[in-house]
């Protein structure tokens, strides 16, 4: 195990100058480094092939987005600004964002480039150092990452740490950090939210989601099945914002369902991170089954880590994979009477992440964006944004912004400043 007190430290002295040096060399800095990711996007998808089993096209994909990422902090953080105050004439008042000191990023595997790029972005060209720690089940994808990373840096303003949860755990209680900011699980989320409300550190934390998708009667039930599909089946359903749970109105249910199958079976054995992973996701689905829901494809776990594109129907809001999340290729879908009654089931349960809803009603979407409680409603499309968007998660899916502009804010202190002249 490395000495973390020893690297927080080091962190800690390399700030001073980090924060020091003008933003716009930072952000210098950064383009630097996405033109290295872009240059060797190739090497890190293999990578995390190796570790994941995500196929190379897909990896490519988030190598680029994670580039892309560091190219837009490049441009946020000079821009990035406080204001002034209207007091006294004879004095001036204005507030001005500070870098919080050292951050410690703990990074999940799902998209091991594109995550972290977005949290150690805007850490940097804020002027914090940061220790990081990739998940351990991509050991290969986070030390090349941080390799290349560090090579465009000063020395000591990135620092990339192997190892488990238990290297985790000392990084997120140490004293000598400013703000812990997390992407995974639920249980690790909150290990990390008792353990900074000890320190005082800020926690920073997207713990995962059981997002919804509401099916209207008025859509075309092929597109939509195309639409659950892509929301369950992308990346093996191992997305923080995967669909998963689907309410279809009974209008268009045996269509949509029909479809969805076939949607299914032209993906076939999908590609898990592990047996571990598959084990979990087969666990969901036999409960499932032994509670009533009805297999209509997939739901055979193979001896390695993969998992077929699943679909259930007759599910039932205590199934666990109607109230968890299953984090793999599985579609749990719920009949429902109408459009209320989908709403009425979709705005239950302790996350708060993203949903979606499928309608061709205005009204029913107005409705929607309104209603569901959660940080991003989607209308008509699972995926998909501006460049620059951000969005705060609720309940049990954690706190504070994730990306966009806003995460620059929660990379930094505020500091009120009175000046005027003596007498």
């Amino acid at each position: 195990m490395p000495n973390i007190s020893e690297l927080l430290t080091a962190a800690r002295q390399a700030q001073r100058a980090w924060a020091a040096t003008p933003v716009t060399e930072r952000g210098a800095a950064l383009r630097t480094a996405a033109a290295a990711l872009r240059e060797r996007a190739g090497e890190l998808a293999k990578a995390n092939e190796s570790d994941t089993g995500r196929p190379e096209p897909e990896a490519i994909e988030g190598v680029l987005a994670g580039a892309g990422t560091l190219e837009q902090y490049a441009e946020l953080g000079p821009v990035h600004r406080g204001r002034t105050l209207r007091g006294d004439l004879s004095a001036t008042d204005f507030m001005v964002p500070e870098p919080r000191g050292v951050v410690v990023a703990l990074t999940p595997w799902n998209d091991p480039v594109a995550v972290a790029c977005g949290l150690l972005g805007a850490a940097l060209v804020t002027g914090n150092t940061v220790v990081h720690k990739p998940s351990e089940r991509v050991p290969s994808t986070g030390a090349l990452l941080g390799e290349i990373l560090d090579d465009c840096l000063p020395g000591g303003v990135l620092r990339t740490v192997p190892g488990d949860g238990l290297v985790g755990a000392e990084l997120a209680g140490h004293h000598g950090v400013d703000l812990v900011a997390h992407v995974g699980s639920v249980r690790a989320g909150r290990a990390i939210a008792l353990a900074t409300a000890r320190t005082g550190a800020k926690a920073l934390l997207e713990n995962g989601g059981n997002d919804p998708l509401v099916v209207d009667a008025d859509v075309d039930p092929a597109w939509a099945a195309g639409q659950a599909a892509l929301g369950a089946f992308a990346n093996s359903g191992q997305i923080c914002v995967a669909v998963e749970r689907i309410y279809v109105h009974e209008a268009i249910a045996e269509p949509f369902v029909a479809a969805l199958v076939v949607e299914a079976r032209s993906r076939g054995l999908l590609p898990l991170v592990d047996n571990r992973q598959r084990d979990e996701v087969d666990a969901h689905v036999r409960d499932a089954v032994a509670n009533g829901a009805r297999l209509l494809v997939g739901g055979e776990a193979p001896a390695g880590p993969q998992y077929p594109a699943t679909v259930l129907t007759e599910c039932t809001a205590g199934m666990r994979v109607m109230r968890e999340e299953t984090f793999g290729p599985v579609a749990p879908v719920r009949v429902v009477r109408d459009f209320d009654e989908g709403m009425a089931e979709a705005v239950t349960g302790a996350y708060g992440l993203a949903a979606t809803v499928l309608t061709g009603s205005m009204a029913n979407a107005q409705r929607a964006w309104r209603e569901l409680p959660v940080g991003t409603v989607k209308v008509n499309s699972v995926f998909g944004g501006a460049p620059g968007g951000a969005a705060e998660p609720r309940g049990v899916s954690g706190n504070g912004f994730g990306y966009g502009p806003e995460l620059l804010d929660e990379m930094t202190r505020v500091k009120v400043v009175h000046l005027e002249p003596a007498p």
